[in-house]
C-alpha cells in the first residue's frame, strides 16, 4: 500500500508541475508585445518553460518551404503534413521511442526521442499549423499520457497567433 501511495503523490506531483507549466507557457504567449515576440515566445522561451529540449512552429506551404525568415525555430511542411501527423479527428499525438524528424525539428531532430505533435487552428484563411516539441528522454511523450493541457496550450499559441494577425477563428 506504501508504494501505491508513493507512486500516486509522484504522479500528482507531477501533474501538478506539468498544469504550473503550461500555464507559465500560456501566459508567456499571450504576453508577447509583438508577432515576432510571440513567434520568439513558442520557438525558444517554451523549451525552457517547459522543459523540452526543442520547440519548432511548422507551417505548411504549397512548397513546403519557407520564404527566409530570420527566426530560428520556424520550419515549412508540405501541404497535408499536419493532418498525416495528428490525424482528422485529433489536435495533440503522443510519440514515444522514436527518431527525431528533420521535417519537424531541423538541426535539433537528432536530439529527439520523444515528441508531442500539436495542431495548431489558426484560422481558416491560415494554412495548417503545428507545434512541434520534443525531447531527449524517450518516455518524456507517450501515447498513454493525457493530453488536455497540451491542448489548451494549443488553443491559447492557436488564438495568440489569430489576434496578432487578425484572422478570424476558424
Amino acid at each position: 500500500i506504501r508504494d501505491e501511495q508513493r507512486d500516486l503523490l509522484k504522479a500528482t506531483r507531477a501533474n501538478i508541475q506539468s498544469q504550473a507549466r503550461i500555464h507559465d507557457a500560456a501566459l508567456a504567449l499571450l504576453g508577447a508585445r509583438t508577432f515576432e515576440h510571440l513567434v520568439q515566445t513558442f520557438t525558444t522561451d517554451l523549451s525552457l518553460l517547459l522543459d523540452v529540449d526543442v520547440v519548432m512552429l511548422c507551417v505548411e506551404t504549397a512548397d513546403g518551404q519557407l520564404p527566409r525568415v530570420d527566426v530560428q525555430g520556424l520550419s515549412g511542411l508540405p501541404v497535408g503534413s499536419v493532418g498525416d501527423l495528428v490525424g482528422i479527428d485529433r489536435d495533440v499525438v503522443l510519440r514515444d521511442d522514436v527518431v527525431g524528424d528533420p521535417l519537424l525539428f531541423g538541426a535539433g531532430a537528432g536530439l529527439v526521442r520523444s515528441d508531442a505533435l500539436i495542431r495548431l487552428a489558426v484560422s481558416g484563411m491560415a494554412p495548417p499549423c503545428l507545434l512541434a516539441m520534443g525531447s531527449r528522454d524517450p518516455q518524456r511523450f507517450h501515447p498513454g499520457q493525457g493530453t488536455e493541457l497540451l491542448g489548451f496550450l494549443g488553443k491559447i499559441g492557436s488564438m495568440a497567433i489569430r489576434s496578432w494577425l487578425d484572422l478570424p477563428p476558424t
